[in-house]
């Protein structure tokens, strides 16, 4: 065991050291993280700028700018016509709503006044949304007039000032919009709302399995040029030697995952201390397995380029099959033939801890089953590599 121990640290120690090879593993994970945090780190609501072109400078063309600002997200830019249409002609722009002169005086007598929208193609998805706000607060502005119309209609001849009515009735209007009658509760079906929640699990596997290519070339490299069977010719046994690779390519994928876990503990606060406690078990366990396969591609390839190619091959299957990226339909031909893929028990462990806030008991099964391939690989690896001419 100390031999094995030995043999783990120094292998660690040369993987520090290979600057490449610890940039591949470690920086990876990290702008992966990166790029997690940046599309699903803020908020999900939408966030755009209304370009406006206020040539009426009334109450009503105030109100609308100062209702749209009050949407969360949306940010109101108002420029002059020249400097809009300039951006229309440069593509700078795609969507620019014009409050044309006398807007308000139109609607204060009575008259229909008319927003014109201008834009490029279909004015951008960006575009289209503030059209629609922008039409939702017009709406609001006209019923306040409609209601404000009958209202005076209905009291007419009982001597009250009509710029009073008004008054009221807009101040009843906002005061229900503000606490509407309705209420709206939302339902999510098919899918967890939390994207990080969903999808880190299978980052994580898939980089720990991306490592099998960089196990499996790296011992076939290491026994073309005879440097396993020089340490075989010293008191070190065969199962020692291969226990000490086991252990080195575990503390490597395991580091990989404690980069993740750590940045998601410290960012989205995904965790709480035992839940992320959970998690490391997990990744050890599952770094264990896929050790124990990074093993058996090293034993039977002869060539770099087969147990490159190998693990890439494999890497796949399991990435796609195992939940990495979608769910799979329980019961379906290709949920069967994840069955085979160790991201599936390691997705399903990490699920259970992470987004269901189980324990370990709770994830035993498959926990159970990437223990017994990490064993069961470091065995037949060994049986295999003591078959190849020249091995002790």
């Amino acid at each position: 065991m100390k031999r094995a121990i030995t043999i783990a640290l120094n292998e660690v120690k040369l993987y520090l050291i290979d600057r490449g090879d610890l940039a591949f593993s470690l920086l990876l994970p990290v702008l992966t993280f990166a790029l997690m945090y940046g599309a699903f780190g803020g908020q999900t609501l939408f966030k755009g700028t209304a370009t406006i072109v206020n040539e009426d400078n009334g109450a009503y063309s105030q109100q609308l700018i100062q209702s749209l600002e009050s949407i969360d997200g949306v940010t109101v830019d108002v420029v002059s016509a020249q400097e809009a249409n300039t951006k229309l002609d440069r593509s700078d722009l795609l969507f620019v709503t014009f409050i044309p002169a006398g807007f308000s005086d139109t609607l204060s007598t009575g008259g229909k006044a008319q927003l014109t929208f201008k834009q490029r193609g279909n004015g951008g998805q960006d575009g289209q949304i503030i059209a629609s706000m922008i039409r939702g607060i017009t709406e609001q502005i006209d019923q306040s007039f409609e209601a404000a119309s009958a209202v005076k209609s209905n009291l007419a001849g009982r001597g009250l000032d009509d710029n009073q009515i008004i008054a009221t009735v807009q101040t009843l209007i906002s005061q229900q919009r503000q606490d509407p009658a309705y209420g709206i509760k939302e339902e999510t079906t098919g899918g967890s709302t939390d994207f990080v929640n969903q999808f880190l699990p299978g980052i994580i596997t898939m980089y720990v399995l991306f490592s099998l290519s960089l196990i499996a070339r790296t011992i076939v490299e290491e026994r073309k040029r005879g440097t396993l069977e020089r340490l075989l010719t010293t008191r070190l046994s065969t199962g020692e030697l291969f226990f000490g690779k086991f252990l080195s390519i575990v503390a490597r994928g395991f580091v990989q995952t404690l980069i993740l876990l750590v940045l998601s503990y410290a960012v989205f606060r995904l965790f709480t201390p035992l839940s992320f406690v959970y998690a490391l078990v997990v990744s050890i366990i599952f770094s264990a397995s896929a050790a124990g396969l990074g093993l058996i591609i090293a034993s039977i390839s002869r060539t770099e380029e087969a147990a490159n190619w190998t693990a890439i091959v494999i890497t796949m299957f399991m990435a796609m099959l195992g939940g990495t990226f979608f769910t799979l339909e329980p019961g379906s031909v290709l949920a069967k033939i994840g069955t085979f893929s160790l991201n599936t028990y390691a997705n399903d462990a990490l699920k259970t801890v992470i987004t269901e806030a189980g324990s370990l008991a709770d994830a035993w099964q498959p926990l159970a089953v990437l223990a017994a391939v990490a064993a069961v690989g470091l065995v037949i690896s060994r049986l295999i590599f003591k078959a190849v001419p020249g091995s002790k």
